[in-house]
C-alpha cells in the first residue's frame, strides 16, 4: 500500500508519465508523416519541372523528361505527387477572363457581420464573377476580386455581393490597367542552381 500524501503520489505520477508523453511525440514528429499546415518541401528537381510546366503547361511526360535531363518514371512520380499535393493550379487559371466577355477587373472590400462569415462565404461562391476571396489582416474581413463587362455590370456585381447573408458593407476598387501579370517562375528560380545544374541538364 502506498503511505505517501496525495500530494507526493501526485508528483510521483507526473514523474513517470512525463517521459512516455515525451517519447510519444517524438515518435509521432520522426514517423515521416507531414503536418497538414507545412507547405510541401520542392527540391531542384521539382522546380525545374514546375518551371518548364509554368513554360508550356501542355508538355508530356516524355517532353519534360528530355527537357529536365531526368528517366521518365522519375518525371510521371513527381508529376502525381504534384496532383496528390494540390501544388498544381487548375488550367482554367490560366484563362485570361478577358476573353469570357469580363475585361473590367476590381476588388471588393467586405466588411460582415461576424456571426454569419460562413454564410457570406457562400453566397460569394455562387457569384461567377468572384474569382478569388481572401481573409486579410486588418480592419477589412474580405477581399474579393471580381471580374465584369463593364461599369454597369460591375455595379450589378457589387450588389450581388452587397446583398450576400452577413455583408454588411463594401468598398469597390476598380482596376485600371495590370503593370505585372501573374507570375511564379521568379520564386521557382530561387531554387535551381543554374550554373551547376539547370544549364547541364538543358544541355
Amino acid at each position: 500500500m502506498d503511505r505517501r500524501s496525495p500530494a507526493r503520489r501526485g508528483a510521483a505520477r507526473q514523474t513517470d508519465t512525463g517521459p512516455r508523453t515525451a517519447t510519444t511525440s517524438a515518435t509521432a514528429t520522426s514517423s515521416g508523416s507531414p503536418r497538414p499546415t507545412s507547405p510541401p518541401q520542392l527540391d531542384e528537381t521539382d522546380r525545374l519541372l514546375l518551371l518548364a510546366l509554368d513554360e508550356d503547361p501542355r508538355m508530356t511526360t516524355m517532353a519534360l523528361a528530355q527537357r529536365c535531363g531526368l528517366a521518365r518514371g522519375t518525371v510521371h512520380a513527381r508529376l502525381e505527387r504534384f496532383r496528390e499535393r494540390g501544388i498544381l493550379r487548375l488550367n482554367s487559371a490560366r484563362v485570361d477572363p478577358a476573353t469570357l466577355g469580363r475585361p473590367m477587373s476590381a476588388m471588393v472590400a467586405v466588411e460582415l457581420d461576424q456571426h454569419d462569415i460562413s454564410g457570406a462565404i457562400d453566397g460569394l461562391a455562387q457569384i461567377p464573377e468572384v474569382l478569388e476571396c481572401f481573409a486579410p489582416a486588418g480592419e477589412t474581413d474580405l477581399l474579393v476580386r471580381v471580374v465584369a463587362r463593364d461599369p454597369d455590370d460591375l455595379y450589378r456585381v457589387s450588389e450581388e455581393i452587397r446583398l450576400c447573408p452577413g455583408v454588411t458593407r463594401t468598398r469597390t476598387s476598380v482596376y485600371l490597367r495590370r503593370v505585372i501579370p501573374y507570375r511564379i517562375d521568379p520564386l521557382l528560380r530561387e531554387g535551381i542552381d543554374e550554373p551547376t545544374s539547370a544549364r547541364d541538364r538543358r544541355g
